[in-house]
């Protein structure tokens, strides 16, 4: 029989259990093969000895394999070490005399998946060759189909296993294959480029060009022809015709970031593009037809812009027909320390420090540092965190990094001092962290006192660790030498 199934093979065939026998005895090949062949459910080929057995298994693949533990050439035993370090999943029966039963269970434990003695019973044979390829075929599905997933699904520089972030890679996986217009909003720093280069990635556009505009950066006066192109001689310094950002995405995706500070007269020519799929460079006459797809972000309220006629309305609702609005850092603190993790492997390998022998990051943050880093409120979201980290990796000089190694805002009230007015009250326009942080330093101050200033008996009555008081401590500026806060007086704890 041929090693490989012949091109104009049948469906019902492929879908039949491809089994090698290797045994040299022909009584039993040739049982086997009637057997299994008249069940109707099996592709048999046969090898009369280890060698040859081992050439089918190198040039084929095969559902099964059934191997005599005793031949003259090379033993079984042999035959499946030999197989088992480059095929780890193939199901291998041991075929053994009623003497050898012994050794069979031996070669179970070095990789044989079972075992029947000579003579065997045929429908037991059946039986359990059915459910090993079933089995087989199972798992083989299992593994293709999460593997698939994962290389759909995968956004290997998105990290967080929070609910929100979970709920927006899940939309990012729906939306990514369609050619909606999506709009990114969230604040500076929440990674709006990395979720539209996640979208772009995962869409039939990917191996199109991904152009990426800094709307904020292109002075006014050049934004049309950045965006458009312009023809030679359209104005003063066009020595030569320039394709625009839109021509360059042509079949691929236009990210724009910052899409606010667009002037009003460059969103009327946008609103165009979206519409007809078509543009004019500067200065000439005839029309550019492009397929791109537009994905936008910002940090602004493009609808309270909208309301001060600041952003037309058309446009908006143009570019929001998809939105999807990232969380800040400090909305998903459980992602904070996988972050970490993630930004200590980069710039570890980066400076060449801290790193273990397989290469990863040997470096980690004690305790208390790295509940204050969960702590603080993290205006500037991840980059704010990934400079942090950076820092950290530069200054470190043990595998382990203390509080003191961290910047010293971090080491205040969550990077920002409370403020007060002449009377010690929070002003009116206090943010909501400092009124949160104003709460925390009240609260923990009571139970300072409530337990005569005891941290311990604070802590187990506050229902933190200890740790985490003592940084709170820390953070909120509280003197518990004088046995009391440095802002009394000021604040009304006291």
């Amino acid at each position: 029989m041929s090693d490989r199934f012949p091109p104009e093979e049948s469906l019902a065939e492929a879908a039949q259990g491809r089994v090698l026998v290797i045994d040299d005895e022909a009584d039993i090949r040739e049982s086997l093969e009637v057997l299994l062949t008249m069940e109707g459910k099996y592709n048999v080929e046969l090898a009369q000895n280890a060698t040859e057995g081992l050439k089918k298994l190198e040039n084929s693949s095969y559902d099964i394999v059934l191997l005599d533990l005793m031949m003259p050439d090379k033993s079984g035993m042999e035959v499946l070490e030999e197989v088992r370090q480059r095929d780890k999943e193939t199901p291998i029966v041991m075929i053994t005399a009623y003497g050898s039963v012994e050794v069979a269970v031996s070669a179970i434990k070095r990789g044989a998946t079972d075992y029947f003695p000579k003579p065997w019973d045929n429908e037991k044979l059946l039986i359990e060759l059915e459910r090993m390829i079933a089995k087989r075929r199972l798992e083989t599905e299992n593994r293709q189909l999460k593997q698939a997933l994962k290389q759909r699904y995968a956004f290997p520089n998105i990290i967080g296993k929070s609910d929100r972030m979970l709920r927006i890679l899940d939309l990012v996986a729906q939306v990514a294959p369609s050619r909606a217009t999506i709009l990114i909003t969230g604040e500076t720093g929440t990674g709006k480029e990395l979720i539209a280069k996640a979208i772009h990635s995962h869409s039939a556009r990917s191996e199109q060009p991904f152009v990426a505009v800094n709307s904020s950066s292109i002075p006014s006066e050049l934004l049309e022809s950045t965006l458009f192109g312009h023809v030679r001689g359209a104005f003063t310094g066009a020595v030569a015709s320039r394709k625009g950002y839109f021509e360059l995405a042509h079949r691929g995706t236009i990210f724009f970031d910052e899409i606010g500070t667009i002037n009003v007269e460059t969103q009327a020519k946008l609103l165009r593009v979206i519409q007809d799929r078509e543009f004019m460079p500067v200065g000439s006459s005839e029309t550019v037809k492009v397929d791109v797809r537009i994905v936008a972000a910002t940090n602004a309220d493009l609808r309270r812009a909208v309301e001060e006629g600041k952003f037309r309305e058309d446009l908006y609702y143009r570019l929001n027909v998809i939105n999807l609005l990232l969380p800040p850092l400090r909305d998903r603190r459980e992602d904070i320390p996988l972050l970490i993790d993630y930004f200590f492997e980069k710039y570890c390998r980066e400076n060449e420090k801290f790193l273990n022998a397989n290469g990863s990051a040997a470096l980690r943050f004690e305790p208390d540092a790295l509940q204050i880093l969960i702590d603080h409120h993290w205006p500037g979201n991840v980059r704010e965190l990934e400079n942090v980290v950076e820092r950290a990796v530069v200054l470190a000089g043990a595998p382990t990094v203390a509080a003191d190694v961290l910047p010293d805002y971090l080491l205040t009230a969550g990077g920002m001092k409370v403020r007060r007015d002449e009377s010690g009250r929070l002003p009116a326009d206090a943010s909501l962290f400092e009124v949160v942080a104003d709460y925390e330093r009240r609260k923990i101050i009571e139970a300072l006192e409530a337990s005569n200033w005891s941290q311990t008996e604070a802590a187990e009555s506050l229902r933190i660790p200890l740790s985490t008081l003592n940084q709170k401590i820390k953070r909120l500026n509280i003197d518990v030498r004088r046995r009391g806060d440095k802002t009394k007086g000021h604040d009304g704890a006291a």
